[in-house]
């Protein structure tokens, strides 16, 4: 989630767990009639969608601007919603993607955005709501960087149809790149066992209490689209799915695109804008660009997109393309809402007071600690006059001044000591009040579960997970180690928005994405095992 976003979350949380509450038992665009155990699901051969009795693929591209227009906005560079929609004559499918922090849930994109975008997408470009992926890449300018809401649904909605309207005969092909040199876990591996995440709402620990860092997956998934007709020429689109959390791509503020709009115009320009490039958000829950936390050098987000970018290309280059078919499952499942939020809200508190409690008998000041310690580092202090004070009293038999650089080094340990207790209370008060508004999200739902859309799409021989939250790696990697398809990519912060979706282990190991988090451990296990029955079923059908 974002740094700094109470705002943003006060003013757009309370308005969509509303309109949640009020559409609560409303039906829902695309969801399957039929309900079993609080689940719906949803094969994609609907015969009333074909177009011709063909097995000829066609696809078409289009984009919208949905930046902000505002004079007092500053724009570093524009914000858009893509639409690659894809028909093989039995199932048509759109793919979606926006320059958004999330696709409702918090910040600018309401919760109503989604059910009326398919809404118009069903009924006037008959392509099934939820054959319809819509993913955020979670760029985090600060807000608003957005047109209206009004004007999110009709410029996406543009594209779309635009993208229908311009469909030609194309050929796919999917493939891996790899880019390990821009990204790394967040939550670093301390000591005591525990997990602190590195963030700017407050500071990092001790360097000698920390060993390790978690998983990375440096996998660039891509897919490429070509035009039949051309297929020794530039490609339609390329669609590449990379996890990273994109934070604080212009030091000013200014709205940006941020890393994936330099990767996206990397491709672009290569094919001299005859390509539409699509990134596609992965599972960056616990993810973030190596010079997140550099406060030494500028921001260096050209760099990091140029990387992506030509990775990014070196890979599609080496992709072929054939005629395939498509594939869309969709089935929603009830993830469980989190019940221990009171009880870890004591224990932060009882940890909080006692912290509090040892910050008594510190005898310097800053000025004074400055003084006795100017590097304000390690645990030496300066000595407290010139050498031959020293030799004088050596030969007087005293130790006046060794006597007063012993009380001083203990006076600074005592001064940096409190320092870092200070720094703890920082995290400590931040993670309480992190508890406590996913207590009151959980509290005014009026529910013990949430309903999630799980949707799978498989295009030519990969398949691509769309999942409404912000997974972390241990759980994408889970899940693609157990996928019967080589390639498959999942997108999170696709089709809703659920906050964080940590691994069951991380729950008690503390780090931010677990308290950022309304959902129980056992989210996890219902994910993993709908994902697991999603593609098996997609293998039987393309083995058939």
């Amino acid at each position: 989630m974002i740094e700094g976003y109470e705002s943003c979350l006060g003013r757009r949380a309370i308005v969509n767990r509303r309109e949640a509450l009020d559409n609560k038992k409303n039906h829902k665009l695309g969801m399957a009639d039929s309900w079993t155990n609080g689940q719906s699901f949803e094969m994609s051969p609907l015969s009333e969608q074909s177009v011709g009795e063909s097995r000829t693929l066609r696809g078409g591209v289009a984009k919208s601007d949905i930046t902000i227009n505002d004079p007092e906005i500053t724009v570093n560079d524009p914000l858009y919603a893509k639409a690659l929609v894809l028909d093989d004559g039995k199932t048509r499918l759109a793919i979606v993607t926006m320059d958004a922090v999330a696709i409702g849930g918090i910040c600018e994109i309401p919760d109503s955005f989604l059910p009326r975008l398919r809404k118009r997408i069903e009924e006037e470009l008959h392509i099934p709501g939820r054959h319809v992926l819509v993913n955020a890449s979670h760029t985090h300018p600060p807000e608003p960087i957005l047109c209206n809401e009004d004007e999110q649904v009709e410029r996406t909605f543009d594209a779309v149809r635009r993208a229908v309207d311009g469909m030609t005969e194309v050929t796919i092909g999917s493939g891996t790149g790899k880019e390990d040199r821009i990204s790394m876990n967040r939550n670093l591996r301390m000591k005591d066992g525990s997990h602190w995440t590195i963030r700017h709402s407050n500071p990092s620990p001790p360097d000698d209490d920390v060993v390790g860092l978690g998983p990375v997956d440096p996998e660039i998934g891509i897919l490429r689209v070509d035009r039949a007709d051309r297929v020794d020429g530039p490609p339609l689109a390329v669609v590449y799915n990379f996890a990273c959390h994109f934070l604080f791509g212009d030091p000013t503020g200014k709205v940006t695109a941020n890393i994936p709009g330099v990767a996206s115009r990397v491709l672009e320009d290569y094919w001299a804008g005859q390509t539409m490039a699509f990134f596609v958000q992965g599972a960056c829950g616990d993810i973030i660009d190596v010079g997140f936390k550099d406060f030494m050098v500028p921001r260096e987000v050209e760099t990091l997109g140029q990387k992506l970018g030509q990775s990014t290309l070196k890979a599609v280059r080496a992709i072929s393309t054939a005629t395939s078919t498509l594939e869309v499952l969709s089935q929603t499942v009830l993830f469980p809402r989190r019940t221990d939020s009171a009880e870890c809200i004591r224990a932060k508190e009882k940890e909080r007071d006692e912290l509090v409690e040892s910050l008594r008998f510190m005898t310097l000041n800053f000025e004074l600690f400055q003084s006795l310690h100017p590097h304000g580092t390690g645990g030496s202090v300066s000595p407290l006059a010139a050498p031959y004070h020293y030799l004088r009293d050596t030969d007087r038999m005293r130790s006046d001044y060794r006597s007063m650089d012993e009380l001083n080094r203990t006076n600074v340990a005592r001064y940096l000591e409190n320092i870092r207790t200070m720094e703890r209370l920082a995290r400590i008060q931040d993670e309480i009040a992190t508890y406590q508004r996913h207590q009151a999200i959980n509290a005014e739902s009026g529910e013990s579960t949430i309903e999630a859309e799980i949707q799978v799409l498989r295009i030519a021989d990969c398949v691509l997970i769309g999942a409404p939250l912000e997974v972390l790696t241990e759980v994408s990697l889970n899940v693609k180690k157990a996928s019967p398809f080589a390639q498959t990519f999942l997108a999170a912060f696709s089709n809703g928005y659920m906050h964080y979706g940590p691994p069951v282990g991380d729950y008690a190991k503390g780090g931010y994405e677990v308290i950022e988090c309304f959902l129980a451990p056992e989210w996890q296990e219902v994910f993993e095992q709908t994902v697991g029955e999603l593609l098996s079923r997609l293998e039987g059908q393309k083995n058939q």
